[in-house]
């Protein structure tokens, strides 16, 4: 089987990152990661099985990462991916593919998500510092993921919004 452990993949992989707009809990969860195993274990770039593997955190972010040593992924594969994540999006009831959404911790460590201006306003009232937690959807290899992933604002491209906000 194609589908291996996150832990697995090499830091050079290729890696999508997805944050839902809301949390995913309980049973929608449960159906959100049903569906993307299926998906995963029958993943495919021109005949060839993807060594891929998914990873789920802080009920808000998945995570899909391929071995492209083993075999890359392809446009089509890609497309298919995105395809089956945006049915899953109406399983679930929240929006999983698309841009624009900025994810931070708030000071009791939850993950809260809003658009560039909400995160600006967070910072302008205080709720947003340099030092608080922010989440990189933008990072494309499974090692920035591990090593960069959630990190100050400080240290990514968020700092840019906290600049504006002062």
């Amino acid at each position: 089987m194609p589908a291996v452990s996150f832990d697995a993949l090499p830091d050079d992989g290729r890696a999508w990152v997805f944050g839902a707009a809301a949390p995913v809990t309980g049973a929608a969860a449960q159906s959100l990661l049903a569906a993307v195993d299926a998906h995963l274990a029958s993943w495919r770039a021109h005949g060839a099985p993807l060594v891929c593997a998914r990873e789920w955190r802080d009920d808000r972010f998945l995570v899909i990462g391929v071995n492209e040593a083993a075999t890359g992924a392809t446009g089509c594969s890609i497309d298919g991916l995105f395809h089956v994540l945006r049915d899953i999006e109406s399983l679930v009831g929240t929006t999983l593919v698309g841009g624009g959404t900025v994810y931070w911790r708030d000071a009791a460590g939850a993950v809260v998500s809003g658009a560039r201006p909400a995160f600006r306003e967070a910072a302008a009232g205080g709720a947003v510092s340099a030092e608080s937690p922010v989440f990189d959807t933008t990072v494309t290899t499974v090692g920035a993921y591990r090593t960069g992933f959630e990190r100050a604002a400080a240290e990514s491209w968020h700092a840019k919004l906290l600049s504006v906000a002062r």
